[in-house]
């Protein structure tokens, strides 16, 4: 698949409607379609949080080997996997709706059967559902949002949209503290919280429409009109007559000129795999340090902050769930700077320093562990690591995919670098019990450190610029600036 200098031509109606898109006001129904389709970014911040959290209780409940813990984290990690790699492609081939509505079914019917397993077996069962739920949610719910969003807004509002992550931490943890001192078996009403999270997602859903740029690209083009009359009422008729010119003409905007059959080969094309390479392997290091810190979070800080006092499990988890509550309000503080400095800098620039960020955070926290530092230094270094993460590379990541493909391929590149990232965490989430009873906490943060850097360097070397863009000048050989519609 060579390159080709005569990419397709857009129709003068449909650069008229993504135009509108693009300079609409935000307004209700643009906040209403965004925090319908955040359900993922949330839901993995409390599921990750609550895992971290009931693991020493399972421990304690089911005799669990670290092996056998860590084999039911990656259940989770794993089953983020396949939800991506098939949400996304499904999202490309039969809408972003539809898969909206199965993810949020699929998020209430795990953690409920979460909260009635008896055995890690039936762990593992219900993370695997879990994560196929939350990671399909991913692709489809950034694509969602990134098609529909204003094109001044899309940057914010996605990064917006991976706020929800640290939150969602946050949130679960505080209820965790609430609800861990009903005893032994609490851990079952923390599983139920994640069906609890899952339900207001999937009625709302049902209300929402189809995107419009999924709709054009697959010639559908009078259900895009009456999408977009919801959006530019007043000019109803107008919309009505573009699409009855349109009839079934396909809104092609790509660098391609045609979209082969088996559309995974566009991420290989020579015209998107420098794209690729970028959504990819930064991703996968930066889940592989997020993820294998962030779940064992409470572990970690049990081996750094001991608590001789407390005998009963519950009691233990108790204190832990209060450190990792302290540590990752930073979480959220990064979320929030990400925001303003995001739109601003940039999603390379944003993504580069992060990385540094994080790299510079895991050496203090490694060199006070190894200097045998006191708390308050400790903590500290980790909350730094925890600010310049969620300020650059966990929104910037989630992000760029959504920016580099056409519509037609959006959730299937959204897919697979979700997906690829959360194989990183799978093996992450495996490996940290393991490598940590054998080398100790400070041998797992330095490695961690190692791939932070990493990830910045990949990124500067395969960075494609592109702020300030619509979703289609990003397809053009010389991207030009939106014109205003009179």
């Amino acid at each position: 698949m060579g390159k080709t200098t005569n990419p397709p031509q857009v129709h003068a109606h449909h650069q008229t409607w993504v135009e509108v898109l693009d300079q609409a006001p935000l307004s209700a129904f643009h906040y209403r379609l965004w925090i319908l389709a955040t359900a993922g970014p949330l839901l993995s911040g409390v599921s990750m949080m609550l895992l971290g959290i009931v693991l020493p209780l399972l421990r304690a409940d089911f005799r669990l080997h670290p092996s056998t813990m860590g084999l039911i984290a990656a259940c989770l990690m794993g089953g983020t996997i396949l939800g991506a790699l098939l949400s996304g492609h499904l999202a490309d081939r039969f809408g972003r709706r539809p898969l909206l509505l199965a993810n949020a079914a699929g998020l209430v019917l795990a953690g409920f059967l979460l909260s009635l397993v008896e055995g890690s077996l039936g762990l593992g069962i219900g993370e695997l559902l879990l994560g196929i739920a939350i990671g399909g949610d991913f692709p489809v719910g950034s694509s969602f949002i990134s098609e529909f969003m204003p094109q001044s807004h899309r940057g914010r509002m996605l990064a917006g949209a991976m706020a929800l992550q640290p939150l969602g931490m946050l949130v679960a943890a505080g209820i965790a503290l609430a609800l861990l001192g009903s005893g032994q078996q609490s851990w079952r009403y923390l599983m139920a919280v994640q069906a609890l999270f899952g339900i207001p997602y999937f009625l709302g859903r049902w209300t929402l429409p189809e995107s419009i740029r999924w709709l054009i690209a697959h010639g559908r083009n009078h259900d895009a009109a009456q999408v977009l009359t919801r959006i530019a009422p007043e000019q109803q008729e107008r919309w009505q007559r573009m699409a009855k010119e349109l009839g079934r003409t396909m809104h092609q905007a790509s660098k391609l000129r045609s979209i082969p059959h088996n559309r995974w080969l566009v991420l290989l094309a020579p015209e998107y795999r420098r794209r690729t390479i970028l959504v990819t392997i930064p991703w996968f290091l930066m889940d592989m340090a997020t993820y294998g810190i962030g779940l064992f979070t409470p572990l970690l800080l049990s081996e750094i902050l001991p608590h001789t006092t407390f005998t009963a499990a519950w009691q233990r988890d108790w204190v832990d769930t209060l450190n990792s509550l302290r540590v990752n309000s930073f979480l959220l503080l990064g979320a929030l700077l990400a925001l303003f400095l995001i739109p601003r800098l940039g999603r390379i620039r944003m993504q580069i320093l992060g990385f540094l960020g994080m790299g510079l955070g895991l050496l203090l926290l490694w060199a006070s562990l190894w200097l045998h530092g006191d708390a308050l230094l400790l903590l500290a270094a980790f909350a730094f690591y925890n600010l310049a993460m969620t300020a650059g590379p966990n929104a910037t990541t989630f992000i760029l995919p959504t920016e580099m493909y056409p519509t037609q391929v959006r959730g299937i590149g959204s897919g697979f670098a979700a997906a690829f990232a959360k194989l990183g965490a799978t093996l992450a989430v495996f490996l940290l019990p393991i490598l940590q009873e054998r080398l100790g906490s400070g041998a797992v943060i330095a490695l961690m450190a190692v791939l932070s850097a990493a990830a910045a360097l990949l990124t500067f070397a395969f960075r494609v610029e592109g702020q300030g863009l619509s979703l289609e000048q990003h397809q053009g050989p010389q991207p030009l600036r939106v014109r205003k519609i009179q």
